[in-house]
């Protein structure tokens, strides 16, 4: 697990068949004081309805992530798994 901010949503025309009906987010892994920013953002399936701004927890279980999906041989590596409160 790693924290996390949500700066933008992600469109797709085509998409792999698991993420179909899936809300993409691109988001900002940070650092442990949750403000310095820690790699390039990635492309996360968010399955808490986290909104642009919010600090967030994200994951890359594979298990977990197929599990949610419900498709055993997904694509996604990333989800957001929990908001975090400030």
């Amino acid at each position: 697990m790693q924290t996390a901010r949500v700066v933008g949503t992600a469109t797709s025309t085509v998409r792999h068949v698991s993420m179909r009906g899936w809300k993409l987010l691109v988001v900002q892994p940070m650092q442990v004081d949750g403000t310095t920013p820690d790699g390039h953002p990635l492309v996360a399936v968010d399955a808490v309805n986290a909104g642009p701004g919010e600090l967030v927890m994200i994951t890359s279980d594979g298990k977990s992530t197929s599990e949610l999906l419900k498709y055993p041989r997904t694509p996604v590596r990333w989800t957001v798994i929990g908001i975090i409160d400030e």
